[in-house]
């Protein structure tokens, strides 16, 4: 009988053995404990967040700081495996190790991020409570807006200073175009905010006004698909040289020319910001913000609902709400009206 039967002969080879006279190769990698210690990374560098592409993120390294003797320049780099499940965002400071000389072909590894004074995010729609991170570190957000082709949406600002408020961000407007259309009845709505506005048309850019307000800031650019925000950027930021695009007459919407987040340096005579450009949305939702950040973005409206019962949740049902009566005596305008249904809107959508 061959030694490969079911019944092998004790006198044939293979035939009768037991696990003892099995040898098995060791493994050192899986025999050896795992330990807890991780490197603590002192020999690291601290970078700003510029751009993110495919996995890759674009690092400024010793940017804004005179008293570095690193010299400031470009670095591209990888996260490190701890952060796969970590969302690095333009504006993050993060610390580089590796090869952060910025030579053609180099590659740093990022391995932690410090933390974050503010954090602009949105989700997909008003039920979606999973959070989409747009930009970290910001303290402005600049809101542009078309006086015509695109029409300009109230309830889409509305949502725009929701989430400013919510982050700590300070809101600014500019509406452009306004060459093909007065603007006024639209700026209306806000007029109680006292947000500062800036008017633009085409070849009379307010580029010297803005600059002025962006001095000494990180300011976020939001705005609709084919407003102008690109136009509006490579007028302050010349060097950047952002896409543009055009505004399909019969849908009256403009085509998305800006794919990702990007921060670019502001150089005026008054001195240097930042400006970052951000992808045009046609929507932003507010799933991630609770309805007491909902209402940051109403503060004209707090007096009048400082007279409202307690628990009111401010809706077109909820009894003896304050803003009804307000409405009913005229201390509300037809803009005030206008202002209190877009927030019970949001905060229907909310809920």
């Amino acid at each position: 009988m061959s030694w490969w039967s079911d019944e092998a002969e004790p006198d044939e080879p293979y035939g009768d053995y037991d696990e003892s006279q099995i040898r098995s190769r060791p493994n050192p990698k899986a025999n050896r404990p795992r330990t807890k210690r991780r490197p603590d990374h002192a020999d690291s560098v601290t970078g700003m967040i510029t751009g993110v592409d495919r996995g890759r993120y674009s690092v400024l390294v010793a940017a804004g700081v005179p008293e570095s003797a690193d010299p400031e320049r470009q670095v591209t780099a990888a996260r490190a495996r701890e952060l796969t499940k970590t969302s690095i965002v333009t504006g993050d400071r993060v610390q580089l190790v590796g090869d952060t000389s910025g030579d053609a072909g180099s590659l740093a590894r990022i391995v932690s991020i410090d933390d974050r004074t503010t954090l602009l995010r949105r989700s997909a729609d008003d039920s979606d409570r999973v959070e989409r991170v747009i930009v970290a570190n910001a303290d402005q957000m600049l809101i542009v807006v078309a006086a015509a082709n695109p029409e300009p949406r109230v309830r889409l600002v509305d949502r725009y200073l929701v989430a400013a408020y919510d982050a700590g961000l300070q809101p600014l407007l500019c509406v452009t175009k306004t060459d093909l259309a007065d603007p006024s009845e639209f700026l209306a709505h806000f007029a109680a905010l006292d947000v500062p506005t800036f008017l633009s048309a085409q070849g009379a850019e307010p580029v010297e006004a803005i600059g002025r307000a962006l001095v000494g800031h990180e300011t976020v650019f939001v705005g609709h698909s084919g407003v102008g925000k690109s136009t509006l950027i490579n007028a302050l930021v010349p060097e950047a040289d952002r896409a543009t695009g055009h505004v399909n007459v019969v849908t009256g919407r403009g085509r998305h020319t800006s794919s990702s987040t990007v921060s670019l340096r502001l150089d005026t005579p008054k001195g240097n910001g930042w400006v970052i450009d951000t992808p045009g949305v046609r929507s932003f939702g507010l799933g991630h913000v609770t309805p007491e950040g909902i209402l940051k973005g109403f503060r004209e409206l707090e007096e009048v609902m400082r007279g409202c019962p307690r628990g009111c949740t401010h809706l077109s049902d909820a009894p003896n709400c304050a803003l009804d009566e307000a409405i009913r005596s005229g201390a509300l305008d037809v803009t005030g009206a206008g202002r209190v249904e877009s927030l019970r809107r949001l905060l229907e959508d909310r809920d």
